[in-house]
């Protein structure tokens, strides 16, 4: 016996049940949009285990249409893989030559070394750190004679006038360096044997702070928050009674008077040198006859010493070698200490650079995207090859033209 023909669904019918099936979500692309082809070779620089992007981030800006290239282990000091960038979309590169032949925008963290400026090519755009005072003379003229378009994360500004690479790493030192004082005091790193912080019956570690900048302040509060006693030296009113404010709490803050400063060291188990120099050297605010009278095993983290160091005693170090005893006091003059913590500080930098890339994207490009953006101008410090900032061209001896006519001017 044939079984009865069953009846067909209406097309309508059909038509309602596709329509109530999840579809794709579509990114919305503006008109303006241009695709930018990202560049990240693997850091050369000495102990600088960051990286500019982190997985997350490289994942968004492929999802936005734009493309990543990236040199094997890249990643790897900050312990992310090669696999984690190839998943997120990126195209992994096993030369530094490959990223910089392909790469429109090259992102870095440290300066690039002079073999990887022969091999930028002309009109590149390059975001990295400058260090100008610690470059040799042909960096900026090669740079120039490419018409490189460049931008320095120590210059760069955002809409409320901060520094916020420099404040995200700020953040990051202030807290990190009283972890590390807390290190040379123990006994696992033939400290003292004492314990950073309070314990019921027993005093309180005192720490003394030069600086009350983001440095200070977060070594305060991380001090603060292990029961520590903290003293905060500045020439600044202003900075002290912000300090004091956004602490929530009343501290020690004094001025620096040597002979203040000089007794409290005395008692010191722990000193932060977080002194900031706008340009050229760092002040040296504790003599050696201070660091000389100083409890024996109290530890000194200078982390002013990218600028030359606030101790006379002090000596740069490194990550491998970091500390030295003078007077029976424990020095740590390590210039990069967010390469310490390279994941946490890779993902602050990539929290800022991450926007700014898909800014310049929706914007069709850098020169539209300083056009109608001026806070990020001024990070630039050369435009197609114009040197565009004052300091960078009376360091270089270089001819300086104001970035703004430069805009204005549309060349």
């Amino acid at each position: 016996m044939s079984k009865p023909i069953q009846s067909q669904k209406p097309m309508e019918s059909i038509v309602h049940e596709a329509m109530a099936v999840p579809q794709e979500m579509l990114q919305e692309v503006s008109e303006g949009h241009k695709e930018l082809f990202i560049g990240i070779p693997r850091e050369v620089s000495f102990q600088e285990n960051r990286i500019a992007l982190v997985p997350d981030a490289v994942a968004l800006l492929v999802n936005r249409g734009h493309k990543v290239i990236l040199e094997s282990n890249a990643g790897k000091n900050a312990n992310f893989t090669d696999t984690d960038y190839s998943e997120a979309g990126a195209q992994i590169a096993y030369s530094s030559e490959e990223v910089y032949k392909n790469a429109d925008v090259i992102l870095k963290v440290a300066p690039p070394s002079n073999e990887e400026l022969d091999l930028m090519h002309d009109r590149q755009t390059l975001l990295s750190v400058l260090q100008i005072t610690m470059q040799h003379k042909d960096f900026v003229p090669k740079l120039k004679a490419k018409r490189i378009t460049a931008l320095a994360y120590e210059y760069m500004r955002d809409e409320t006038d901060m520094l916020p690479v420099i404040q995200a790493m700020s953040e990051i030192v202030g807290s990190t360096s009283i972890l590390i004082a807390s290190e040379y005091l123990s006994n696992a790193m033939s400290g003292k044997g004492e314990l950073l912080g309070g314990v019921t019956g027993i005093p309180p570690t005192e720490v003394v702070i030069l600086g009350a900048g983001t440095v200070g302040e977060y070594a305060a509060k991380t001090a603060f928050g292990l029961g520590a006693s903290v003293k905060v030296f500045d020439n600044n009113i202003y900075k002290l009674r912000r300090l004091q404010q956004n602490l929530g709490q009343k501290l020690y803050t004094s001025t620096i008077v040597p002979g203040i400063l000089h007794k409290a060291l005395k008692t010191a188990d722990v000193a932060i040198g977080a002194i900031h120099a706008k340009e050229g050297r760092t002040p040296c605010i504790v003599t050696e006859e201070m660091v000389s009278d100083m409890r024996f095993g109290s530890v000194i983290i200078d982390v002013s010493i990218d600028q030359g160091g606030c101790f006379e005693t002090s000596e740069v170090t490194n990550h491998t070698d970091p500390v030295f005893r003078k007077y029976g006091v424990v020095h740590y003059c390590v210039p990069n200490i967010a390469s310490r913590v390279a994941r946490t500080a890779s993902h602050a930098l990539s929290n800022i650079f991450t926007p700014i890339i898909l800014n310049i994207g929706e914007h069709g490009g850098l020169d539209d995207f300083l056009w109608s953006n001026k806070t990020i101008r001024s990070g630039i410090y050369l435009y197609k090859g114009t040197v565009t900032n004052r300091y960078v061209s009376e360091i270089c001896g270089l001819p300086y033209r104001d970035l703004s006519l430069l805009m204005a001017s549309r060349i």
